[in-house]
């Protein structure tokens, strides 16, 4: 190597190191980019994969909070067919998304008219790269299980809508996929 002109002050040890801790963080990325195909459940499904931290009905508002951790798949679906009505994007902080101060973090909400009233749902940003990409825009029609955005490693998604109606059929603590029944509707 030195004949042809490739001079090195790095051990070449130290050049293998190097390539390892690329290839290992070149695999996390590709492992956190996955985009699994899911089966969309009837009522109305989860928007996220993750950890129900929130599901209760407050002053006729079903409220539902999804923490995605780093090892979830972080694409978000539409819990129910609609039309998307707005999607508003606030700056804020990057405070963990388990947080219950993560209120204040960056955040894009969504809202999509429903058959059985608008639909809320706020993707907020966590702690590390911070960014989220919204893959609808205002009057276009979603199916329920549609992929409509996708945030960017650790963060969590609330979702809010009218509960005259409905069941909540997740409690605080159970895991979850995208498109799995997370309350139905009569």
């Amino acid at each position: 190597v030195t004949a042809q002109g490739f001079v090195s002050y790095l051990a070449l040890d130290s050049r293998y190191s190097f390539s390892m801790i690329l290839l290992l963080v070149s695999f996390f990325l590709l492992y956190f980019s996955r985009d699994p195909a899911r089966k969309i459940e009837s009522g109305i499904v989860s928007p996220a994969d993750g950890l129900v931290q929130r599901a209760e009905i407050k002053s006729g508002m079903v409220r539902l909070s999804i923490f995605m951790n780093v090892h979830n798949v972080h694409v978000n679906r539409s819990p129910f067919d609609g039309k998307v009505l707005s999607i508003k994007h606030k700056s804020g902080g990057y405070l963990p998304a388990f947080s219950k101060d993560s209120d204040k973090n960056e955040r894009l909400m969504t809202k999509i008219e429903t058959s059985i009233g608008v639909m809320k749902i706020i993707q907020i940003a966590g702690v590390l790269v911070r960014r989220i990409v919204s893959y609808v825009k205002p009057n276009s029609a979603v199916s329920k299980g549609e992929r409509i955005g996708l945030i960017h490693f650790g963060s969590r998604v609330d979702l809010s809508f009218q509960s005259a109606g409905i069941d909540i059929l997740v409690k605080k603590g159970d895991k979850v996929l995208a498109g799995q029944q997370l309350a139905q509707y009569t």
